[in-house]
């Protein structure tokens, strides 16, 4: 088949598009240049001081199928794509906004572990970034700096905080994809100078684990043809070993190609040739194959139009890449997959895919690497996690990733030192009122090194909610019930305080009149590695409710990963759904209801509790 390049060439028309506009706004044109200091032969960050160091740092290696940092600690990484270097804006997009710190630290508290920084060739030509804000202190220790130096402050700020980073040799130059790792006018021994010139700038920074070679080689491309003008498989072995010859150090990642034999897949992301004709580099233990996978928002293919879509699927990946995962060959790392989520085919396919690389709390970090496609709301075919704004967050989509995340990695350039301090045990709680249905509590506030990013309020051992004040609702309760309290503070690191002193709290009686419900259960959709359900809630008594609960048990390890018309949370097996605000009122003998969406698939029909209040 052979792959539409529409999506790429969409890719561009926005980058293009938004460039013209960052150029046009007067608040994101860049100071003129200045005389700025060349970077120091060496970047190197300090060494750590202890040798038990955290999990991430230092370089790091393969062991079959694995990653594994300086101290042989096996590491996932689960990360993002930020683009921007490799447009016309030659700066990673969303500065005409944002500081840039205040991006990567976003992109640490959601959970991202990894910065997947494409680039052109251009950058080395002395660049000068333009969309660059510096309005109100926004960007200031950016000014006067061209495009490599302003990659150093990113790769600087993103190892500081515990963020790796790959460097994604995206486009030859910024007008457009190019299906050959060289041009005309970008020849081979220019890509590859270049390439060197990148590990030797960051020479002993260890925030910098490796380079991605060339984005989406694909027709006329082949892999183990012998051709050296088309060859990928012997141009990336030239490459590879060069840059090793630099810094022996970096991991070296390989994307595949669009065709093999005459069967196609998405550009980049067909690496069954390396099964007879593995890439060989110089230095062992420093190859990882990277594929790329996307949906029908970029373009078609049979696949999702099998019958058996998505149960399907997993032999597809199997096919082209993930096989060199499960024999155990190299690490696999999804260097790119994205969606905008607005069809059921797109949805499916991401719930597939997310099963498919592996849970890390089943797995940990035996599992599939990955950086999402994108951070950048501004990506035409896909979209962002971020939302147009470059502020908000697209919860939905960033949701669908929350299996697969992993934990971050040693702050200073992966030197240790990362954030391990808990914040300090939330006092004062209080039962602030009672109704039949719910209790209302507050706290004082906690206090931590790096800032309290939210509590975590537990009713016994059942966690009751979330809320990022001081303040909480527990609703749904029955009436004339006892029930216990205790909150927990935590930070952006995952560092979770001590349990509050508990508190004690008993809901109000009914007032009158009965009240009770019941809830009926049906699958909507099952797709075998997900499926979704619709839940109807009915009044059973005679007054109307003023809220409700249903509470179930999975009798198998489905776990759910988002509701509507309803909240909930999930302990263990253990599920329950509380209204909304909208739709706890309902009247004698009327129902309403409530859907969500879980994983795996084939959960029957369990057994459901409903409680009125």
């Amino acid at each position: 088949m052979r792959h539409p390049p529409s999506f790429r060439v969409r890719r561009a028309l926005v980058a293009l598009l938004t460039a013209a506009l960052a150029a046009l706004a007067p608040f994101t044109v860049a100071v003129p240049a200045q005389a700025a200091p060349a970077p120091s032969p060496s970047r190197a960050a300090a060494a750590p001081s202890s040798a038990a160091a955290a999990s991430g740092a230092g370089y790091w290696h393969t062991d079959g199928r694995r990653l594994l940092d300086a101290q042989n600690q096996p590491v996932r990484m689960a990360g993002i794509n930020w683009f921007g270097f490799e447009t016309s804006n030659y700066v990673a997009h969303g500065l005409w906004s944002r500081d840039y710190k205040s991006m990567i630290d976003q992109m640490k508290t959601l959970g991202y572990n990894t910065i997947r920084l494409p680039y052109s060739d251009d950058i080395f030509k002395g660049t000068q970034p333009n969309g660059i804000s510096y309005a109100n202190g926004l960007n200031a220790d950016l000014q006067g700096l061209n495009s490599l130096q302003v990659m150093d402050k990113i790769v600087d700020y993103a190892g500081s905080v515990g963020l790796k980073v790959v460097l994604d040799r995206h486009r030859p130059d910024s007008s457009a994809q190019s299906a050959l790792w060289y041009t005309s006018a970008v020849p081979e021994t220019t890509w590859i100078a270049d390439l060197k010139a990148l590990a030797a700038r960051y020479q002993g920074d260890t925030a910098v684990i490796g380079i991605d070679l060339h984005n989406e080689p694909h027709d006329p491309a082949c892999w183990g043809c012998g051709d050296t003008s088309t060859d990928w498989r012997l141009a990336a072995e030239r490459a590879g070993n060069a840059v090793l010859s630099v810094n022996p150090s970096l991991l070296i990642f390989v994307e595949g190609v669009q065709t093999v034999n005459g069967q196609s897949t998405w550009w980049g992301g067909n690496l069954a040739g390396a099964a007879t004709a593995p890439v060989r580099l110089n230095v062992a233990n420093r190859l990882v194959y990277s594929a790329h996978d996307y949906a029908t928002s970029v373009a078609q293919q049979p696949w999702f139009s099998d019958p058996s879509f998505p149960a399907n699927m997993p032999a597809v990946w199997d096919k082209y890449w993930g096989y060199l995962f499960k024999q155990n060959i190299a690490p696999v790392w999804i260097g790119e997959f994205g969606t905008t989520l607005q069809s059921t085919v797109d949805q499916k396919w991401l719930a597939a895919l997310v099963d498919y690389l592996r849970p890390t709390s089943t797995y940990g970090a035996d599992s599939f690497n990955w950086t999402f496609w994108s951070w950048n709301p501004n990506s035409g075919d896909t979209g962002g996690i971020l939302k147009d704004d470059w502020q908000t967050v697209d919860t939905v989509k960033d949701g669908y990733l929350a299996s697969i995340k992993a934990p971050g990695f040693s702050g200073g350039g992966g030197g240790g030192g990362g954030d391990t301090t808990a914040p300090s045990t939330p006092t004062g709680l209080a039962v602030t009122g009672t109704t039949a249905s719910s209790v209302s509590l507050s706290w004082k506030a906690s206090t931590d090194d790096t800032g309290v990013t939210g509590y975590d309020v537990y009713r016994g051992t059942t966690k009751a909610g979330q809320a990022t004040g001081t303040s909480f609702t527990d609703t749904g309760l029955t009436a004339a019930t006892r029930y216990d309290y205790t909150v927990r503070a935590h930070d952006a690191a995952g560092n979770t305080s001590p349990a509050s002193a508990s508190v004690s709290a008993t809901t109000a009686g009914t007032g009158g009149g009965s009240s009770g419900c019941t809830a009926t259960y049906k699958v909507s959709s099952d797709w075998g590695s997900g499926f979704n359900a619709d839940i109807t809630v009915t009044n059973t008594g005679s007054s109307a409710t003023r809220s409700w609960q249903v509470t179930w048990e999975w009798t198998g390890n489905q776990t759910v990963s988002g509701m509507w018309n309803a909240s909930y949370s999930q302990v263990g097996r253990a599920v329950t759904a509380s209204n909304a605000d909208h739709n706890g009122a309902i009247a004698p003998g009327a129902s309403t209801g409530f859907g969500f969406s879980a994983a795996p698939g084939g959960a029957g029909s369990p057994v459901l509790s409903c409680r009125a209040g």
